[in-house]
């Protein structure tokens, strides 16, 4: 099989290739004796050192110059921290292949302090299928989590309910370190320390060998790793100061938190470790109007008060290395963390009734309504790797992972007028999970290319317990309410297999490829009545990449890749929970997955003192999932998840890095898009149709005072989006950062002013609003603003390039 194709790709590409010399080597860190990814490579020509053409090393540090003129040549290596390397004359004959082999660049001693200092180290790398960028040099995201970092890439926006999405979708699926993570994205980010990311990949067209999850494509979060031999240690702490503005709540809120990240490696052994607890407490409140309409009266139920968040979470991993032979890698890890959030929302609510054929008041009351929410969860994991490498350059490698997960929680609800408690309910769950992934790759060099094909397992299944309780005014004990109240068993199964080849055609690089996937959803529901629902689906993901490199830094990209977002076990369940006094809660049993084709076309360039990267995309969604509202009671609004019939988005994202001066760095994120829904939503009889422009903007900019001093500002804004049934609002959030470091670098403190606002800006708060035939509901959500916070890091041989550390696989999603 390998002769065939070898034959056959030969003869393909036999009147492609053309004869001519070309110039390939291995840009090496000497320090280290390893490659040097990502480093800078140009080629000049002796006779007038005019330049050639230039690259980025790729991850194994590797170059290649092809389509050259015999003749005279020299190189020039540069990467952040190292000395520039030229090497000496290179002859070159016609059509000569020469391998100049390892350049070894040697470190800096006096810049690279300048960059432990400035945090100015800088890297913006654009890929075949990915954009990938450094998070140092986002200060403000310093003591947070990896939320705060990845909300500054331009494809990325947070809003003021803390979702995230990618090109506007909020499905999207997160790797770390290049393994699949699926859980609800905000989830597993926030329980990440930003202190331990080293590098965002945003790969928005992906190809075949990754998982066909997330609509707006994958996110990929590289962590840090210690030096090759010896140890490696960052310790960080970081406290809140006082709250300044206050919104009435009832608890001062508390920000505190620790992280530390151990790496040792020694010869064939290497051993990372880490362990963190941050308590993020957010203030605020809420303000909003409703009415509903039942026949001949309309009932307006206008509200205002508490909405706060306590919020914690501890967790800690350890990943062991094993590595006896240069052909055998071994990884064990292992993962344990809680994660725990009460959201207390007191609110004051003036109800009218009114007779719409007259216009007269036929009731009217006043009432508060206190609502406490707790979600915990326990996740405990187990990973296993292993990757073999053969003579010929071909390499195996497995992969499997287990998780359990305990989710719990509940929501005490209770409505109050004249002192009397006239309606108390109570609602509990359990919702333990199990996870299963295996996976198998096998990847080999055929031809000028490489072929890569794979089979993946994966399986969750969970059992979830679901009472819902109330006592009425007069009544002493709480009763069951059965309608409310249930088990939900659900199975989810998934075979994938895929199969693709990538590769290099003098400037052109391709990668094509096919995703098979067969997949069952067996869900079991419980209350009162027994129900099965069940799904089979057999899907292909085809996808295709090119990237053309032309002169003086510019390059053309194109790709197209299919992709799936599927439901998740929160969006199934229906059986009704009273989230709070006006909102019934439930999912849809039936609901049907997303399918979403995504095309983009973009064109970047490198220049001596930045980068600049524009794309146009346009994603078509079928069976777009929305979260939308009915009238259940007079003041209570049913919300559930739905299928609306299509979705469609076109955009354009710019990107762009500039160096104006030594002492100044800038980055400029922008995305602007288009986005259509429409289908029919529940019973309502006619069609609805939403469209609008959506644009969000991430900007940062470093000054280096002094060479230990500096300063950061950075500004987030998302505009209003469309939604099926109306808008969710624009939301700012400004933030500046003051860094000061001691002890030659190792010891770094950072003061952030966070949400500034100074009663000026409408910072940090979202209006969210719907309507329909018969209802109307608009609420602003108002966060805590003009927060300080003070962060103090300590490093022992600073930690550097890919920490594997494992991260919940299965069970945050259902947080």
């Amino acid at each position: 099989m390998k002769i065939f194709f070898t034959l056959l790709l030969s003869f393909l590409s036999f009147n492609l290739l053309a004869q001519s010399a070309s110039i390939e080597g291995i840009a090496y860190d000497k320090s280290v004796s390893a490659p040097l990814e990502f480093a800078s490579i140009s080629l000049y020509r002796q006779a007038d050192k005019s330049l050639v053409n230039g690259q980025i090393a790729d991850k194994d540090g590797k170059f290649r110059f092809t389509q050259l003129k015999a003749g005279s040549y020299f190189l020039k290596m540069q990467f952040v921290g190292y000395e520039t390397l030229q090497s000496a004359e290179i002859k070159l004959l016609a059509n000569q292949k020469l391998n100049v082999g390892k350049q070894e660049l040697v470190l800096n001693q006096r810049f690279l302090n300048e960059v432990k200092v400035s945090g100015q180290a800088l890297q913006n790398v654009n890929k075949i299928d990915k954009q990938i960028y450094k998070a140092d040099q986002f200060v403000a995201a310093k003591g947070g989590t990896a939320v705060d970092v990845i909300k500054n890439m331009p494809s990325v926006a947070v809003d003021g309910q803390g979702e995230i999405s990618v090109r506007g979708s909020k499905g999207f699926l997160v790797l770390i370190n290049g393994k699949p993570v699926q859980t609800d994205a905000n989830t597993i980010l926030s329980q990440l320390p930003a202190n331990m990311v080293e590098n965002i990949e945003l790969i928005t067209a992906p190809s075949a060998k990754y998982d066909a999850d997330g609509k707006g494509g994958i996110i990929n979060i590289t962590t840090k790793k210690g030096v090759d031999d010896g140890l490696a240690l960052v310790v960080n702490l970081q406290g809140g100061f006082p709250s300044i503005e206050d919104y009435g709540n009832k608890e001062k809120q508390q920000r505190y938190g620790a992280d530390v990240t151990l790496n040792y490696k020694k010869d064939k052994w290497d051993l990372s470790a880490s362990a963190n607890y941050l308590r993020n407490d957010n203030a605020g409140y809420r303000e909003g109007d409703v009415f509903t309409i039942i026949g001949n009266r309309k009932t307006t139920f206008p509200s205002v008060g508490e909405r706060s968040f306590d919020k914690n979470n501890y967790g800690g991993r350890f990943n062991l290395g094993f590595t006896p032979s240069k052909n055998d890698q071994f990884s064990v890890g292992f993962f344990a963390g809680h994660k725990f959030q009460d959201r207390l929302a007191d609110i004051n609510y003036d109800n009218t009734n009114t007779q719409i054929s007259t216009g007269n008041v036929i009731g009217r009351k006043k009432y508060f309504n206190s609502n406490l929410q707790n979600k915990q969860g326990d996740f405990i994991l187990g990973n296993f790797d292993y990757i073999h490498s053969f003579q010929d350059k071909s390499s195996l490698s497995f992969s499997a992972i287990y998780e359990h997960a305990n989710l719990y929680g509940s929501t005490k609800n209770r409505n109050i007028e004249a002192q009397d408690t006239v309606q108390n309910t109570l609602s509990t769950y359990k919702n333990p999970l199990d996870g299963f992934r295996g996976k198998i790759d096998y990847a080999i060099n055929i031809g000028k290319g490489k072929l890569e094909t794979g089979y993946q397992y994966r399986l969750d299944k969970q059992d979830g317990l679901f009472i819902y309780s109330v006592k009425n005014l007069g009544e002493s004990d709480f009763t069951t309410l059965p309608t409310f109240s249930g088990d939900v068993k659900a199975t989810n199964q998934i075979h994938s297999l895929y199969s693709q080849y990538s590769g290099k055609v003098n400037r052109l690089e391709y990668v094509g490829g096919l995703r098979y996937e067969y997949a069952t959803r067996d869900l079991t529901v419980s209350s009162g009545t027994t129900d099965d629902y069940k799904l089979e689906l057999n899907n292909l993901f085809p996808s295709a990449n090119v990237l053309y490199s032309l002169t003086n830094g510019w390059k053309l990209k194109a790709g197209l890749s299919r992709r799936v977002q599927r439901t998740n076990n929160f969006e199934l369940n229906p059986i009704p929970e009273r989230e709070h006094s006006e909102t019934l809660e439930q999912g849809d049993a039936n609901l049907l997955p997303e399918f979403i084709y995504l095309a983009e076309a973009g064109l970047t360039k490198t220049f001596g003192k930045g980068s600049f990267i524009s794309t146009i995309y346009y994603q078509d969604i079928k069976n777009p999932i929305q979260r939308v509202n009915s009238v259940f009671a007079d003041t209570v609004l049913n919300r559930v998840f739905t299928n609306a019939n299509k979705g469609k988005r076109l955009g354009l994202e710019i990107g762009a890095n500039y160096n104006p001066v030594k002492w100044n760095q800038s980055y400029l994120g922008t995305n602007i898009f288009k986005s259509t829904l429409n289908g029919v939503i529940l019973n309502y009889p006619n069609s609805v149709e939403n469209s609008a422009w959506v644009y969000s903007i991430n900007a940062n900019t470093n000054f280096q005072v002094t060479p230990t001093f500096s300063i950061q500002g950075n500004v987030n804004y998302l505009s209003k989006r469309p939604t099926v049934q109306g808008t969710d609002g624009a939301f700012l959030s400004p933030n500046t950062s003051l860094k000061k470091t001691f002890m030659n670098g190792r010891l770094t403190a950072l003061v952030q002013w966070q949400n500034m606002d100074l009663g000026l800006l409408k910072t940090n708060e979202q209006r969210i609003t719907t309507s329909g035939p018969d209802f109307y509901t608009t609420t602003n959500y108002i966060y805590e603003v003009d927060v300080f916070m003070l962060n103090l890091s300590f490093s022992l041989n600073k930690l550097t390039k890919k920490l594997k550390l494992p991260s919940s696989e299965f069970g945050e999603k259902e947080f």
